[in-house]
């Protein structure tokens, strides 16, 4: 079967940091181009991260640049989002995609992916 999970999801305080995980079972991940992508309550899916399988380059929307990164482990067969100075507005269910084309040539809506994760929920606790 194949499919993703996404772990690592929880309660922070604002500025705090989380590391969530994306792990594919059934296929392997460094074919794919693998995107983040995160949806609040009420409001439209949005890209926040992608990683290319051809050259590991790496793109970033603007709201998360300087504080996400993105990158995979091969071996491991899972792809991370690397999450700090976490903001309110980042709450939100974050889900991991993979595109078999393997480099990101879309990662604002997601558009196009094989396949999607079920989500991990990143909630403010303040």
């Amino acid at each position: 079967q194949l499919q993703l999970v996404e772990s690592g999801g929880g309660l922070v305080q604002p500025g705090g940091s989380l590391r969530l995980s994306c792990v594919a079972t059934g296929f392997f991940l460094d074919y794919y181009a693998i995107g983040w992508f995160r949806q609040a309550p009420g409001k439209e899916r949005e890209g926040v991260a992608c990683i290319s399988s051809v050259d590991d380059n790496t793109y970033y929307v603007d709201f998360v640049k300087g504080r996400f990164s993105i990158s995979r482990d091969n071996a491991g067969n899972t792809v991370y989002l690397h999450m700090n100075s976490l903001k309110p507005e980042d709450t939100a269910v974050y889900s991991c995609a993979a595109d078999a084309i393997g480099y990101c040539r879309e990662y604002v809506q997601g558009d196009g992916y094989d396949y999607w994760g079920q989500g991990t929920q990143v909630t403010d606790s303040s």
